[in-house]
């Protein structure tokens, strides 16, 4: 967990030394909770409070993370006076950059094209740029197909890929329906496209809609 008792400190101008203190409580906190574990580069840039605001002195001044917010891209710090004559609880955006290796486009990719080893470089990116995750292994994205249209110098991340279809909308499929001591094999009409691992409808031969995983092979498990 990230920490702010331990960096708290007393401030006699909260205009000039709430910088400072955050600057400390975040490099100290990203030291020691690296994000996912990876040896990733950090560098951490601190706003500035609106101008407009008059802090009053503050015997400790205590950083910390909001609810709901991470270290990591574009967001804020906490900063609540927790021993002075007046309380007050402001917040300071940060900007927290993440650089560290990934594989970036070598040029324009299709929505539906199927990625090769050949169309990305290895290369060090800001991997806080987007929300999406990079997928820094090849093997997460060789042999998947692009979501929408792709540019090239993009980062490969997550959200850029889909595993292809291996079945269409329309198409017979076999459904195997797994139960205590039973399975049952028939045949349906697919409703959509279906990717490996993606729940899909079927349309069986009585009219039935029954729902399922479709497997590597093509074949969907359902529980009817």
């Amino acid at each position: 967990m990230y920490g702010g008792p331990l960096l708290a400190q007393a401030v006699t101008d909260p205009a000039a030394d709430l910088g400072p203190l955050t600057q400390r409580w975040l490099d100290d906190a990203l030291a020691r909770n690296q994000p996912g574990g990876l040896p990733l580069r950090m560098e951490v840039s601190v706003g500035q409070l609106d101008s407009r605001l008059r802090l009053a002195p503050c015997a400790r001044v205590e950083p910390y993370l909001p609810a709901g917010s991470r270290l990591w891209g574009r967001t804020r710090l906490g900063l609540r006076c927790v021993e002075g004559a007046a309380a007050w609880n402001v917040f300071l955006p940060v900007s927290i950059k993440a650089f560290g290796p990934a594989w970036v486009l070598n040029s324009n990719v299709a929505s539906g094209a199927e990625l090769t080893a050949a169309d990305a470089s290895e290369a060090e990116v800001d991997w806080a740029a987007e929300a999406a995750p990079v997928l820094a292994n090849p093997d997460q994205w060789v042999g998947q197909v692009a979501s929408r249209q792709l540019m090239a110098g993009q980062a490969v991340r997550q959200s850029m890929v889909r595993a292809p279809s291996v079945f269409r909308a329309g198409a017979q499929v076999r459904v195997v329906a797994q139960g205590p001591g039973y399975a049952v094999t028939s045949s349906g009409q697919a409703m959509s496209n279906g990717a490996v691992g993606q729940t899909v409808r079927v349309r069986m031969g009585n009219g039935r809609l029954v729902s399922g995983i479709v497997n590597d092979d093509g074949t969907i498990n359902a529980s009817l």
